[in-house]
């Protein structure tokens, strides 16, 4: 009995020992973690917030209000006026490399939001308010590499850049991507395209009679809008055609998925069918995507295909790949049976159909909608309903109808492109804009973008750019002006300025609406150059934080890109101040006063990235 109730002790001082030791381990890693990340560089002045807070696990007790209200930025102080200027800024935990501030799953854990996971509300945008914004310096992932320039980087990118191999596996009989050592390659596949979306491509065009296997059919379709795009193989071999798509997809159990789409150089946003419009005016493409999307687009009364609907031009396309499009068994019957009514109600009309892909076509004048009887669903939109409003606001389950123009011209009565890109586009009268106007702003702009080029050109070869941001577009001549580079543009236009979006879209380019008092939805190091005209002015104006949007830059730019800051001399003081804390470096400064009178601006300030790690890890691509 004695051995048993020694031996019982021993197990019990055993376990009490274990569980300290296990205690004192996790004291250890958590704050050890803690001061690590803190010391990877020195803090700021009192005028940054605080690391830690409660969105990092840090201090929840701390002062971060009063903090919010210390950094907000007024130009046009004199020097020495502002307070002290920042040392440096923290860098962020290795683990938040990929962090996207307002999709960020831990956010919506920790703020307790109450979504419907069944409309897909936990991936659509919910922004962390002022007190939870991480204020420090993105990490690029260990081993990080200058990207392969394009376009040998449509068809491969480093491992080390986006380490992530899941869907190689997963997707491995679909030919989405294939890892070999260091590399990952992309051999063009897809779920329903596994020998090549150029393949695939060349068979939808062919459905339509398009001459020459063509999508683009003599440059009248354009600009297209791809679905639960995977690794957006079908809007890279697009390109080729002449074809820009916005290839969307949401950071799902397919993860990273966009993130591999544009570090491959390929046009990409992050995005859901869910609960709110997408960030696109109505009437912007030509054809609409969805390959073995996995979208239950008879949900909510067809609220997702009527949201298709609402950005397709009239004649628009939707293209259809899935087993319901030939359907096999009971229940792809079904939903064949019941999508086919649904659409008819639409006033779609099958255009083609063949094995597993059907395509339908829109009307191309309200002739339709008004012949319906009364009471038919889905319901005309109410007249007051704007079609263009986006920003946050909820999907309705009605049929958009088209302008009494182009009701009148049956169409969009745009130029085939590449013309459209430089004739004035109808939908200018909706602003009250003149031919006149929109040809100088196209001149102004393509005198401007000369210039850039000029003070880039010690810096950068004919490779150096692919993704380019211009981060307030107006009517998109800055875009415009780069049609010659091997580049693409992701147009941006204010959410609370004229929507001018849609004319971005009928010059044949893409882009979206947003506020840059939030963080964009993509992920770290996306982009080669932004493009900054007065965008600091105009955050001014709306009382948000300079410095937020200095270190959103920072995220969204690679390692060796640049940004160009066009904007009034108190604003570009103020960047410079910021130049070591942030390790970018002055590439050039340039006054262009002489053409002030058009927008109040008379500095550029050109500006590039330094490459910095947190590991003695490779540095250098090939």
């Amino acid at each position: 009995m004695r051995g048993r109730s020694d031996g019982g002790q021993k197990k019990r001082m055993i376990t009490f020992v274990c569980i300290v030791g296990g205690f004192l381990v996790f004291l250890y890693v958590y704050f050890g973690s803690h001061s690590q990340g803190e010391s990877a560089l020195e803090y700021g002045s009192r005028s940054l917030r605080k690391l830690g807070s409660s969105y990092l696990g840090g201090d929840e007790d701390a002062d971060l209000g009063g903090k919010q209200e210390e950094s907000t930025t007024k130009f046009g102080l004199e020097d020495g006026d502002d307070g002290i200027i920042p040392k440096s800024f923290p860098v962020c935990d290795d683990r938040h490399s990929e962090l996207i501030p307002c999709l960020d799953r831990n956010l919506i854990y920790q703020m307790r939001l109450k979504l419907d996971l069944a409309l897909m509300e936990h991936y659509e945008r919910h922004c962390p308010p002022a007190e939870r914004r991480f204020n420090c310096l993105i990490p690029p992932p260990s081993g990080y590499k200058i990207p392969i320039k394009w376009p040998s980087s449509r068809d491969t990118v480093w491992k080390a850049n986006i380490p992530h191999t899941h869907l190689a596996h997963e997707k491995s009989d679909q030919n989405w991507m294939v890892v070999k050592g260091e590399k990952i390659v992309f051999p063009g596949g897809g779920t329903h395209f596994h020998y090549g979306a150029d393949k695939y491509i060349a068979s939808l065009a062919d459905m339509l009679n398009f001459s020459n296997s063509n999508l683009n059919n003599g440059g009248k379709l354009r600009t297209v809008l791809d679905v639960g795009c995977g690794v957006a193989s079908f809007g890279a071999y697009l390109l080729s055609s002449d074809i820009i798509a916005m290839s969307l997809a949401p950071n799902d159990v397919h993860q990273n998925q966009i993130q591999f789409a544009l570090e491959r150089g390929i046009p990409a946003y992050l995005g859901v069918l869910g609960t709110k419009r997408l960030p696109y005016p109505s009437r912007s493409f030509e054809l609409a995507h969805c390959s073995r999307c996995r979208i239950d687009w008879l949900q909510r009364d067809g609220i997702l295909l009527l949201e298709l609907d609402r950005v397709l031009r009239p004649g628009g396309y939707f293209a259809y790949s899935s087993p319901e499009a030939y359907a096999q068994d009971e229940e792809d019957l079904r939903i064949w049976k019941e999508m086919s009514a649904l659409v008819k109600q639409m006033c779609w009309k099958i255009a083609a159909k063949k094995n597993q892909t059907v395509i339908w076509v829109k009307p191309l004048s309200n002739d339709c909608y008004l012949e319906r009887e009364p009471g038919t669903q889905p319901p005309l939109c109410r007249a007051d309903d704007d079609p263009d409003a986006v920003w946050g606001v909820s999907m309705e389950p009605c049929i958009t109808t088209y302008s009494d123009h182009d009701h009148r011209t049956g169409g969009s009565g745009l130029a085939p492109w590449p013309r459209r890109l430089t004739a004035p586009p109808p939908r200018l009268a909706d602003f009250g804009y003149s031919n006149d106007k929109f040809e100088k702003d196209t001149e102004l702009w393509r005198r401007r973008v000369e210039s850039y080029w000029n003070l880039l050109s010690p810096k950068i070869a004919s490779d150096s750019l692919r993704n380019i941001m211009d981060m307030k577009a107006n009517l998109g001549s800055f875009g415009a002006a780069l049609k010659e580079k091997d580049v693409w543009v992701m147009n941006v236009v204010p959410e609370d300025g004229p929507n001018t979006l849609k004319l971005v879209y009928d010059r044949g380019l893409i882009g979206t609406v947003h506020s840059w008092c939030e963080a964009f939805s993509t992920y770290p190091r996306t982009y080669d150059l932004l493009h900054a005209w007065t965008v600091f002015s105009d955050i001014e104006k709306k009382g948000c934080s300079a410095e937020d949007l200095l270190l959103e830059m920072d995220r969204l730019l690679r390692p060796t890109g640049f940004i160009i800051i066009r904007d009034r001399k108190p604003v570009i003081e103020f960047v410079k101040k910021y130049l070591q804390a942030l390790h970018w470096e002055t590439v050039a400064t340039a006054d262009d006063s002489s053409d002030s009178d058009q927008d109040g601006d008379d500095l550029v300030l050109v500006i590039q990235k330094k490459l910095w790690l947190t590991s003695d890890s490779v540095r250098e691509s090939e």
